[in-house]
């Protein structure tokens, strides 16, 4: 397979040619790999099976270990999970931002795509670009942090290409990325968890 072209992008402002080829690109089942708010993200359209595997394959991930994926606008996170009045109030407080929600999955959401619990993690990222194409798409996208065999973060779109190139279908570069994981809020019970402390600061209104 030949390495996958990288294209040039505005993360903040992004180029509408640009989001329709990377949701085309989706959209036929292949793997993308974007700048996020957090890190160089690699991601593939929720429903399609044969895109998670590859996913999953790229990043030699335990397929018991699922997958979050990252919504267009708060109104879509009520189609994959289930959420309570208190899981509203606190997600519109915090998104869009740098946290990923574990909230409990509807049966809209693909069984490999949930824990044992039955339990998802969703992001409404603080990333236009991200975003708009999820919107375009009009589904949302799971996303994982691009990283080497080692496991350590690719901070841009060359890096990746060396690494990955060849197992992906589109790279969109929006320069050097910093890498921050975003913090990760469990609201299963209507109860606040922090099960894992990343960029997101958790600061609420009374």
């Amino acid at each position: 397979m030949a390495a996958a072209p990288i294209l040039e992008v505005d993360p903040v402002h992004p180029q509408p040619r640009v989001v329709d080829r990377a949701a085309k690109v989706l959209e036929d089942g292949g793997l993308l790999a974007y700048p996020t708010d957090t890190y160089y993200g690699l991601g593939c359209d929720l429903f399609s099976r044969k895109a998670i595997d590859r996913l999953y394959g790229v990043k030699n991930r335990d397929r018991k270990k699922p997958l979050a994926f990252l919504c267009p606008d708060l109104s879509d996170v009520a189609k994959y999970a289930k959420v309570s009045n208190f899981a509203y109030r606190t997600m519109r407080q915090l998104t869009p931002g740098p946290f990923t929600f574990v909230l409990e999955a509807t049966r809209l959401v693909p069984d490999m795509m949930q824990s044992k619990q039955k339990q998802v993690g969703i992001r409404v990222p603080q990333a236009p670009l991200m975003l708009a194409i999820a919107a375009r798409l009009g589904r949302p996208i799971v996303t994982t942090s691009a990283t080497d065999m080692e496991g350590e973060s690719l901070i841009d779109a060359r890096a990746i290409k060396e690494e990955l190139g060849n197992r992906l279908d589109l790279i969109l570069d929006g320069g050097v990325q910093n890498v921050e994981a975003s913090t990760v809020v469990s609201l299963i019970g209507d109860e606040i968890e922090v099960l894992r402390q990343g960029k997101g600061i958790l600061v609420m209104d009374e």
